[in-house]
């Protein structure tokens, strides 16, 4: 029998590409998902696929299924979509975790949790190591999301003590690619967007902030490769591009890709925005044999092809 596998969020932007490479292997993956952020044109042409499943359904409400294994995306990752509703966001991140975890503890299968480099808040240690604890506001308008994410990994962990839950969790530096939302208010998305129709880039600060940018394929292939990483090794494990960028630079790229004659313009900067944002990813080459391949040059070219056919000037 084939590995049945179960992906949550899996109609959102690195859902969708998790579960395409999951197809593509021959595995027989259940994509749940509540279509808040998601959406089913992410993931419509592995609908005709015989061994591709679709369920909506929210993970903050128990889930009853014989599966092997367990990604666990779920939860709103842009700042415009967790702060619609942070206490939502907060539910999704800790109930929806118990839910799995105790779904992963029934059928004695293997989880991987998704968590965030937003987990080491605005960080006092440069670049952020695994060993680093963070330093995250738990009052602030981003705080649904951070300690929403610090305490699944706290559950994840005692799930794995108390229980002997089979679990990974790696920790998602920010990513980019095809499937973006063209209104998800993340910097990559929003200034494509805004280049492609015209408009001012608006830059937050002085766009001296920095940022590393992972094209999506090699999140992917790292995610894959920490579930199938031996037995015992639990991470948490950052998965991220090390190539770190300042918020002109990025915008200044990607005018030169796109040949538009926008202007940059600056905004006031967001409270508790991270300064700067860079992985240590030692640990993932040295255990799961994984380094990031795509240059952020050639990821935006692709980033930005996929936004032409979705994007009306």
């Amino acid at each position: 029998m084939r590995e049945r596998i179960l992906v949550t969020g899996g109609a959102g932007f690195i859902g969708s590409h998790l579960c395409r490479r999951l197809v593509e292997e021959g595995k027989e993956v259940l994509c749940a998902d509540n279509l808040f952020t998601g959406s089913k044109e992410n993931i419509r042409p592995l609908l005709g696929c015989g061994n591709f499943e679709f369920l909506r359904h929210d993970i903050t409400e128990e889930l009853y299924v014989e599966v092997d294994r367990i990604y666990n995306l779920a939860c709103p990752a842009s700042p415009v979509h967790y702060q619609y509703n942070p206490i939502k966001t907060v539910k999704t991140s800790v109930l929806g975790a118990m839910n799995m975890l105790g779904l992963a503890k029934r059928v004695k299968g293997r989880i991987l949790q998704a968590s965030t480099s937003e987990v080491y808040g605005n960080p006092k240690v440069h670049p952020q190591p695994e060993a680093y604890w963070g330093s995250v506001n738990p009052i602030g308008i981003r705080s649904c999301y951070d300690e929403g994410k610090r305490l699944a990994e706290t559950l994840f962990f005692d799930y794995h003590r108390q229980h002997g839950v089979d679990i990974k969790v790696i920790r998602i530096f920010n990513t980019y690619g095809p499937h973006m939302a063209a209104d998800d208010g993340r910097v990559v998305s929003n200034f494509i967007v805004q280049a492609l129709k015209g408009e001012d880039l608006t830059v937050y600060g002085e766009g001296t902030q920095t940022r590393s940018f992972c094209y999506v394929d090699d999140l992917v292939e790292g995610m894959c490769r920490m579930m199938d990483s031996r037995e015992g090794f639990t991470g948490p494990v950052n998965l991220g591009n090390p190539g770190e960028f300042t918020m002109l630079e990025l915008a200044e790229k990607i005018l030169r890709l796109t040949g538009s004659k926008s202007r940059i313009v600056h905004r006031p900067l967001p409270q508790d925005d991270p300064v700067q944002r860079k992985p240590v990813i030692e640990l993932a080459g040295k255990e799961l044999h994984w380094r990031p391949k795509v240059s952020l040059e050639e990821g935006l070219a692709r980033t930005i092809a996929y936004f032409q056919g979705a994007v009306k000037a």
